[in-house]
């Protein structure tokens, strides 16, 4: 249950009062901002809300049990902070949205309705729909492992151990050229071997998409230079020059854990486990059937 402070539930009581809604969002990146539906800024526990023309919220039906609540927050992109490119590029994906009720005679007096996080964002004609999804989101997640062959850890991470920090992992790259949307000709890899960043990551450092990660799907080694291709079209995004750093990726095999890393110790997969395919292949000339190791 909320607790509606004392002066904001005396404003309720009235027979008239002025109301207004504010909008505040945290983007991953750090990135604050605040919106209001009403015709001047108001300041929301200590986050500037601009007005902005046009923005209004949908309906929000609420839900018995764990089920999400969705919402929606549409709006004209009139205001300098919402940026069509920011939405297109991803920057409010996965954002924070915290929803205000607040009295615009005295902004002190508000009430946080809900938070939320953005889901799908539906962008024509200069007009933005976000949905917005309700904290029981975050419960829809799988839990637990499974039984197959290859790792389920994320290279670099707790689970892994690998040091993606360290030299022979990472390498800085100058964009030279753009192939097609999804592959960029490179340079500054010329010392890694080809496919040793196929399955990583590349995290921009500088142009329109600073401060963005891209997954980096494939490393081929062409006459024009090192080619990177990218799970996602980029090439609209960049220019000859823009900066990334790539880290190295790994296609989740023991035998790319063993030999690329020397992490076999903390592989993550069952690699001796026969798959479906091992219980239907018939026995061959030459096949070792000795007990020993499916995978070594």
């Amino acid at each position: 249950m909320k607790a509606i402070g004392a002066e904001l539930a005396a404003h309720l009581a009235q027979g008239e009062t002025t109301l207004a809604h504010c909008w505040r969002i945290l983007r991953t990146d750090g990135v604050v901002l605040g919106f209001t539906n009403h015709d001047r800024a108001l300041e929301v526990e200590g986050t500037i809300c601009a007005p902005t023309y046009g923005l209004d919220g949908g309906e929000s039906p609420a839900k018995l049990g764990a089920q999400v609540e969705t919402g929606e927050v549409l709006g004209i992109l009139d205001h300098a902070a919402l940026s069509e490119d920011d939405i297109l590029l991803g920057r409010y994906d996965g954002a924070e949205v915290e929803t205000f009720v607040v009295n615009w005679m005295a902004p002190s007096q508000c009430l946080l309705l809900r938070v939320d996080t953005i889901g799908e964002i539906v962008r024509e004609d200069g007009i933005f729909r976000a949905e917005l999804r309700s904290g029981q989101a975050a419960l829809n997640v799988t839990c637990g492992r499974l039984y197959q062959g290859l790792c389920d850890a994320q290279v670099g991470d707790r689970r892994c151990g690998v040091d993606l920090a360290a030299s022979e992992f990472r390498g800085t790259a100058s964009v030279v050229a753009v192939a097609d949307p999804f592959r960029l000709v490179v340079e500054g890899l010329e010392g890694f071997a080809e496919d040793w960043f196929a399955f990583g990551m590349g995290l921009w450092g500088d142009g329109k998409r600073a401060g963005l990660a891209d997954a980096v799907l494939t490393h081929r080694k062409e006459a024009a230079g090192d080619v990177l291709g990218f799970g996602q079209a980029v090439g609209e995004w960049v220019v000859p020059g823009d900066l990334l750093v790539v880290t190295a990726g790994c296609d989740r095999r023991f035998v790319t854990c063993r030999h690329k890393f020397a992490n076999a110790a903390n592989f993550r997969g069952f690699p001796h486990v026969p798959g479906s395919d091992f219980v239907l292949r018939h026995p061959r000339d030459g096949d070792a059937l000795d007990g020993r190791a499916v995978v070594r």
